[in-house]
């Protein structure tokens, strides 16, 4: 894509009807109304901005940020939290969301900023490609719990004919120490029971139960195998519930941005609407404030901020939580109009997001203080993070409330509009890939390449609702999900600020939102330049020393299992040295002038209408003669005005 080499005084001229069209043919993804009439704008600053939030919320808020939130000193978290927020996750949101609007391009072509470093970009989206695999086998969980609490009674809630001998609602001790004709002993619970004896206090050892709610998961939503050696057969509900969520997805990108900018009311600010209600009804509740204690009140630690893990661990939260480096801030951005003041938006929704984990962790544990309460065991037994969050410790919680079937519906359909929300997002990261290889082709076929995408996805999930399926989920998530977004992250920042130049990209952000001081600068300028780029190796560093085989609770993954995730790993990082060494070949002159070469930008890179161009990029030539999409040439890249 490109445009006719015209050379325009200012950046406020009266735009020339030239840009980077193909056709003049309109789909459903651009209108009259739009600034980029070939890709397609926000229908309105609120679309995008809810996108936004939909895409950063995810499920990691609720299930993940309370617990490190518990675990790591309680409301001293929140220190090293919001210290990592400003210097690490901040910083790299708003890069991302200047780089995707100022060129209008998505994660992959618009590294024409560093043809060099492509790879990166394919890497993103690949990366986003085997996420949403796994991602959207979450949901369909959600699903299925969500049409199993159509009950009077949840299934969960007893010990039903599924359960085996070791299901039990309450622990059941397995002997302890009494006193007998005035001696001390150890006897077994039947002869406590039988003599009416009463177990010592802190003698008690308890028989291994299981709850109700952790059967159920195990045994009926998951039918779970031994392990990955053992597939098993489909599970044929939780196989529907994902083709439903996948159907759900289609249907709302069928338009692209213009229908997700609208279903995204609704799915974005729903799940602020039912966690406020979960947290009202838990805050009335017997040992609510137990709950909270442990959340982030008098149990807070103070000392825990001496240990570098806590530290590790806000970065971590942070960066994962803002999906930073995935491709899709890149891609949403891409549909705003060039002048959109991207810097708060950046800043609104990091907080945005920050404040609802923070929000979502009363919600979570008022409700585990009260389980803990009726159970009559320490907050401490009762909170865990992750699956066992959401499908366990919380709907055995929502089973002891009065009406539970009301409270385990609303909990089901958060996770799922929080779900949704974030695969909106991925999926617009693919199909914005497409768009920008081929727009012609996704001007009249964005409806069945959606669908295709969204059917090959969804054949390709199948092995997750297997019997092994919650292994295949986990292995995915800790292969795909680390490293290889670590790696993109600081090869991304690396390249922009060292290589294409930091302030030459300050320069281009100006030229969207208006001209600012250095002051203004200075604080970004420090970011960019040392303190984020050394953060984030630093989680990849400790993250590769830390490495351990993945595992499922207590069941270790064979051997072969941790090959097939190594080779996932690879092949998505794999591209960005292939990338390099196309280009390098592809490229003139020696070696070192081919280096030096696929360093500087594309011959058309810049902002893709012709009128916000302005003096800097009028050199800018014509993409359709020069040819260069997804992994173009950067030979004979002359430049009227090169600033670096």
């Amino acid at each position: 894509m490109g445009a006719i080499r015209t050379r325009q005084a200012s950046i406020g001229t009266r735009p020339l009807q030239q840009d980077f069209s193909l056709t003049n043919e309109k789909d459903a993804h651009s209108s009259d109304n739009d600034e980029n009439s070939e890709r397609g704008n926000w229908s309105k600053k609120g679309d995008y901005l809810l996108s936004m939030v939909g895409y950063a919320v995810g499920l990691g808020n609720v299930w993940r940020f309370p617990y490190l939130t518990y675990q790591n000193g309680g409301g001293a978290f929140l220190i090293p939290y919001t210290l990592m927020l400003a210097l690490a996750g901040l910083p790299l949101f708003f890069m991302e969301c200047s780089l995707g609007q100022f060129a209008s391009l998505g994660p992959v072509s618009v590294w024409r900023i560093l043809p060099l470093f492509q790879g990166v970009g394919i890497t993103m989206v690949i990366i986003s490609a085997f996420v949403t695999i796994y991602y959207n086998v979450i949901i369909a969980y959600a699903l299925y719990y969500l049409f199993a609490s159509f009950q009077k009674v949840l299934p969960w809630s007893d010990c039903f004919s599924w359960a085996d001998e070791l299901c039990s609602k309450t622990r059941i001790v397995s002997d302890c120490n009494a006193t007998w004709d005035g001696e001390i002993i150890r006897a077994n619970s039947s002869f406590i029971t039988s003599y009416n004896l009463t177990c010592i206090n802190g003698t008690i050892n308890y028989k291994p139960v299981q709850f109700p709610s952790e059967q159920y998961w195990n045994k009926v939503t998951l039918q779970r195998s031994s392990g990955l050696d053992e597939t098993g057969s489909i599970v044929w509900y939780l196989a529907l519930c994902l083709l439903l969520s996948w159907i759900i997805v289609a249907a709302a990108l069928f338009k692209g941005i213009k229908s997700s900018g609208k279903v995204v009311y609704f799915t974005a600010l729903f799940p602020y609407v039912i966690l406020l209600i979960l947290l009202v009804r838990g805050a009335t509740l017997e040992g609510a404030l137990d709950g909270i204690e442990y959340y982030i009140g008098s149990q807070s630690n103070i000392t825990k901020l001496m240990e570098a893990e806590v530290w590790k661990d806000a970065a971590t939260q942070i960066f994962y939580s803002l999906s930073v480096a995935w491709g899709g801030l890149v891609a949403l951005s891409s549909y705003n109009k060039f002048h959109n003041n991207c810097y708060s938006d950046a800043i609104l929704v990091c907080v945005t997001n920050c404040a609802t984990s923070v929000f979502a962790g009363f919600a979570i544990f008022s409700i585990l203080g009260h389980m803990a309460f009726v159970s009559k065991r320490p907050v401490s037994e009762v909170v865990d993070s992750g699956f066992d969050l959401a499908f366990v410790a919380y709907p055995e919680a929502l089973s002891k409330l009065p009406v539970s079937p009301l409270w385990s519906f609303l909990f089901f359909f958060m996770l799922l509009l929080l779900g949704l929300d974030s695969q909106f997002a991925s999926i617009e990261t693919l199909t914005t890939t497409i768009q920008d290889i081929s727009p012609k082709v996704m001007k009249k076929l964005r409806l069945p390449i959606t669908l295709g995408l969204c059917a090959v996805l969804f054949l390709l999930g199948l092995i997750c609702v297997t019997q092994a399926g919650i292994y295949w989920v986990n292995l995915i998530d800790h292969f795909c999900a680390g490293w290889g977004i670590l790696i993109s992250a600081v090869l991304e920042i690396i390249g922009i600020v060292y290589i294409y130049g930091g302030n030459r990209f300050i320069e281009d952000i100006e030229m969207m939102i208006g001209k600012k001081s250095c002051l203004f600068w200075m604080w970004w300028r420090m970011c960019w330049f040392f303190i984020t780029p050394v953060l984030l190796m630093a989680i990849l560093v400790w993250s590769l020393i830390t490495f351990s085989r993945p595992t499922y609770g207590s069941v270790l993954y064979p051997a072969w299992g941790t090959a097939v995730g190594w080779c996932m790993i690879i092949f998505c990082v794999i591209w960005i040295p292939i990338v390099a060494i196309v280009k390098i070949v592809k490229a003139e002159g020696n070696l070192i002038q081919r280096i030096v070469s696929c360093c500087r930008p594309a011959a058309n890179w810049g902002p893709y209408l012709q009128c916000h161009r302005g003096e800097r990029y009028s050199h800018i030539v014509d993409s359709q003669k020069k040819k260069e999409h997804e992994i173009p040439t950067v030979t004979s890249i002359v430049y009227k005005e090169q600033r670096f």
